[in-house]
């Protein structure tokens, strides 16, 4: 009976973010399926020089791969996956990523739904958001509106003086913004940032300033309110990929001479570049940005209880508006129908419910507003052309 394979990961465990975490969940599914024997190991460099050269530690690696295992890669030859998109390496090595042009194309495409006229991007200095925020910028100018930039430290976090300064780069930027904007945010921590200094200024988040941050680490997006929408990339399916891309290296290493091993890693690298899941819509962008106040005010009504058994009438009631006088407005200013627009938003939070959980469609039916299991089905069928089971299906799937 053959060895399982040994396979190395070096993913910074020690740090409990969502794309180390996930990543190093999608490896073991695969590891699972195929009996492979998983090492964490953060100094494969330094192990595998410690190893006689006639011994073989590890079958392949999979990781943040570091500058400092390059030259060992090249000469040991042991097959290497990268999912660090920032690695000193990525041009030289197989690697699996996701895709940060369409992150950035996501976030205008929702911003720009949310009937947004003015747009701006904070961004780090490292290839992935850069790439992510000059798609941003792109699409939002594509449809014509202007989008503020602003480039942040590496590591804003590093003191307190380095914070400070990144403090006053982003009022500084902020001073530029003319309010409803909407803001695309490369993490969570800089979007909780930018929200305090919103409340400072006296603006609403989302009523002025509408903001999509990070990569949707759940914690810190649904925690303190408002709750930041984000962006899901579907780390763990990296993980996954990484693992299957490993898997053909090592059956392919497997089956040549050394020397045809070494000839092959000087061709171009595999990559594989996964598009990311799509927005996890959250209060700070759950509104549509309107210049009618009186018509402002009915969709935040309508955002806030459309989980509620609610119609035209109780829209009128809030606004002490007459039923008729609200729906020609409505229609006026939206070209649609008021219950067009309760419909629509159950239809996205089921969306999101059918995505992002587990939950059955009987209780993601009672709490987006649409009663019952059947009624659910009924209208998403009709709306959006599939079954919310087929829905759900194919978009974990992709």
């Amino acid at each position: 009976m053959p060895k399982p394979r040994r396979v190395a990961l070096m993913l910074d465990l020690r740090w409990p973010l969502k794309r180390h975490a996930d990543i190093f969940a999608g490896t073991q599914r695969f590891a699972a399926e195929h009996s492979w024997e998983s090492v964490i190991d953060e100094y494969v460099p330094e192990h595998l020089l410690e190893q006689p050269k006639s011994a073989r530690l590890y079958d392949g690696v999979i990781g943040r791969i570091p500058a400092r295992l390059g030259e060992l890669w090249r000469k040991l030859a042991v097959p290497v996956v990268n999912i660090w998109f920032n690695s000193p390496l990525r041009d030289e090595l197989p690697g699996v990523f996701h895709d940060a042009a369409a992150v950035g194309r996501l976030e205008a495409e929702h911003l720009l739904s949310r009937g947004l006229r003015q747009f701006a991007v904070l961004t780090r200095k490292d290839k992935a958001q850069l790439q992510q925020a000059a798609a941003f910028r792109a699409a939002v100018n594509a449809a014509g509106f202007p989008c503020l930039v602003e480039r942040l430290p590496l590591v804003p976090s590093r003191s307190y003086a380095v914070w400070k300064k990144t403090e006053q780069l982003i009022e500084s930027w902020m001073a530029h913004w003319q309010p409803p904007i909407g803001v695309s945010i490369c993490t969570e921590v800089m979007g909780r940032l930018v929200v305090q200094l919103c409340q400072r200024r006296g603006w609403r988040v989302p009523g002025d300033v509408a903001i999509v941050a990070g990569m949707n680490e759940e914690t810190l997006c649904n925690h303190p309110r408002p709750s930041l929408s984000s962006v899901e990339i579907g780390y763990e399916r990296i993980g996954y990929e990484a693992a299957r891309m490993l898997a053909q290296l090592m059956d392919e290493h497997t089956s040549r001479s050394y020397s045809q091993t070494k000839r092959s890693n000087a061709a171009e690298p595999q990559h594989l570049v996964l598009t990311p899941q799509g927005v996890v819509v959250r209060e700070s962008t759950d509104f549509y940005a309107v210049e009618d106040k009186l018509i402002a005010q009915a969709l935040e009504f309508i955002a806030a209880n459309c989980h509620r058994d609610i119609n035209c009438d109780d829209v009128a009631r809030s606004l002490h508006l007459h039923p008729r006088t609200l729906q020609r407005r409505f229609r006026q200013v939206l070209d649609r129908a008021i219950v067009d627009e309760i419909r629509r938003v159950r239809i996205e939070r089921a969306k999101r419910e059918l995505v992002h959980s587990n939950r059955s469609l009987s209780q993601i039916a009672h709490d987006v507003g649409f009663g019952d299991r059947m009624r659910l089905y009924e209208v998403f069928r009709r709306e959006v052309g599939m079954k919310p089971s087929a829905f759900r299906k194919e978009r974990r799937a992709n």
